[in-house]
């Protein structure tokens, strides 16, 4: 059973940066991929980014290409997430998740862990 806990979210002004941090227990070989998800008021959630925690490959959603950074530390077995230049269409709950496998186009349904989530505000 992996354990997700997601930490860092916040209230920042438009172009500012924030780094949301998600600390995993129980993750083995089996979950192969942790991403970052976020869900805005009365939107479906809509996959961010996702990393493969051994082979360091990685992919985002367009909207957040060249200004996210997903990243994740084996050692302290934790995700990270680092946002620049945020936009007030960026304003979520950021969410982190692992699955058993890695593939392209990976999409909600593909993670079966979840961590609380954690609110992103940016105010323009």
């Amino acid at each position: 059973q992996v354990h997700l806990v997601e930490s860092g979210g916040g209230l920042v002004q438009a172009g500012g940066s924030l780094r949301l941090s998600c600390a995993a227990s129980g993750v083995t070989f089996s979950s192969y991929a942790v991403g970052w998800f976020r869900q805005a008021p009365g939107k479906e959630r809509e996959f961010v980014a996702a990393i493969t925690w051994m082979g360091g490959s990685s992919q985002y959603a367009d909207s957040v290409k060249g200004r996210f950074t997903i990243s994740r530390d084996n050692a302290k077995k934790t995700l990270y997430l680092q946002m620049n230049t945020l936009k007030p269409e960026d304003t979520a709950v950021y969410y982190c998740a692992s699955s058993t496998y890695y593939r392209a186009n990976l999409g909600a349904s593909d993670f079966r862990s979840w961590g609380q989530g954690t609110q992103v505000t940016v105010s323009s």
